[in-house]
């Protein structure tokens, strides 16, 4: 993921520096007395053989200035191909997090900082990947960034991670009190929080497109709020309850709305190291912050003292009690090792768009494996949040597109003045 934005930072610094000597060489060409053509032609003869002699010496960035090379388009295919395995990392272990996290209050767990920690805890299963980042060369573009100093990485790590540790602690209370698909359908709120934030940190533009998006996910999630599961028993929780939940997770949503773009800001305003090894840090440091702090309220609270006996009155035994923790931690790392990837390789408002593009999946498995009821009020919610998607994807397209036709028009303004000489 680094390696190949490193390359393309090369190419920019190379083209722009490409255009520079032109245009230096060229003003002063045309600066020449025109005295006979027998003197201009040797000088120009001698400036297209130095620039001959200066292109045989950047072997490193051949085929920057050819149209047919099939470096640009690798270099997309590469970015695509990445950004698909981010996608799945983040839908598949979204879903399989939510679903289990749900699993062990149906089944006879009551730990609330228990169901956050795990969350958090399963950080150390990054550690090999962290170590390996670690061995590896740095690049001669990054070694020209100046670091941040540790106090501010510590304040950011610390910040980030204090919000985190908040917002999973919300999404846990919601994710007890809720049915599934309810509570997924409000976390897609997380988008419209996301946007405002973006707004104002990264400078994210409102067009017509996430408006509309904005909109329709603000009515999707205030359709649930006329929800009457907590009222027919179908729920299992009183609607005090079922307030106190729905209130949880907008909280948490409005939470991580933030988060992602404080994320984003920081890679490109602070750390601006685009590595494997900045992202990992971005995850590791904040969550060990984040654990910390659950494992404090876990031993102040005194629900440490309950969890043995929670293991033995598990519905299903110890064995699927243990289980059941160890993959949710597991689910989480891999959901948020795409989520980070996602801001990292494009921005957090897309990496926000692709968690709300799993709204179908864990609702209709959550009617199969807790026999979610699936009301009109639900359905409606869930096809609005689903139109919300589709129009800020739609967006997305758009604004992919006109960035190419840009990029292709800058690319043959650049050659004009190769062509004319």
């Amino acid at each position: 993921m680094g390696e190949a934005q490193e390359v393309q930072l090369h190419i920019m610094v190379y083209v722009w520096e490409l255009i520079r000597w032109k245009g230096h060489e060229l003003g002063s060409y045309t600066g020449f007395p025109c005295k006979s053509p027998g003197e201009i032609l040797p000088a120009k003869a001698r400036l297209l053989d130095q620039e001959a002699k200066d292109q045989a010496n950047l072997p490193q960035y051949t085929s920057i200035t050819d149209q047919c090379s099939p470096a640009p388009q690798t270099r997309n295919y590469r970015r695509w191909i990445r950004m698909s395995i981010y996608t799945v990392f983040l839908l598949a272990g979204q879903s399989a997090a939510t679903l289990l996290g749900r699993l062990y209050f149906v089944k006879g767990g009551n730990s609330k900082w228990m169901a956050t920690l795990v969350q958090l805890a399963g950080f150390p299963v990054l550690i090999p990947f962290y170590l390996i980042s670690t061995t590896s060369k740095p690049s001669t573009n990054d070694g020209q960034i100046k670091s941040p100093s540790v106090t501010t990485l510590a304040l950011i790590y610390v910040s980030i991670g204090l919000l985190g540790a908040a917002g999973c602690y919300l999404y846990t209370i919601g994710l007890q009190y809720l049915p599934v698909s309810t509570y997924t359908l409000i976390c897609a709120s997380q988008l419209a929080f996301n946007s405002v934030f973006s707004f104002f940190l990264n400078a994210q533009k409102f067009t017509p497109f996430i408006i509309n998006s904005l909109v329709l996910l603000t009515i999707s999630s205030i359709l649930l709020v006329f929800n009457n599961e907590s009222s027919d028993g179908t729920s299992g929780v009183s609607k005090a309850k079922y307030a106190i939940g729905f209130t949880c997770t907008v909280a948490a949503a409005a939470g991580f709305g933030l988060v992602l773009p404080l994320t984003q800001f920081c890679f490109n305003k602070v750390i601006r190291r685009q590595t494997f090894k900045a992202v990992l840090d971005m995850i590791i440091y904040q969550q060990i912050v984040a654990t910390s702090v659950i494992v404090v309220g876990l031993f102040a609270s005194g629900d440490w003292k309950g969890l043995t006996r929670e293991m033995d009155g598990y519905k299903m035994g110890k064995v699927s009690y243990v289980v059941n923790l160890v993959g949710t931690a597991i689910s989480w790392q891999v959901c948020t090792i795409g989520c980070v990837g996602l801001i990292f390789d494009v921005s957090s408002l897309f990496s926000n768009s692709i968690s709300v593009l799993g709204l179908p999946i864990v609702p209709v498995l959550a009617v199969f494996v807790f026999n979610d009821k699936m009301g009109g009020v639900k359905a409606i919610s869930m096809v609005l949040a689903i139109w919300g998607f589709i129009s800020y994807a739609y967006h997305h397209y758009l604004d992919d597109r006109n960035c190419k036709d840009e990029k292709r028009n800058a690319d043959e303004v650049s050659k004009a003045p190769m062509l004319e000489s």
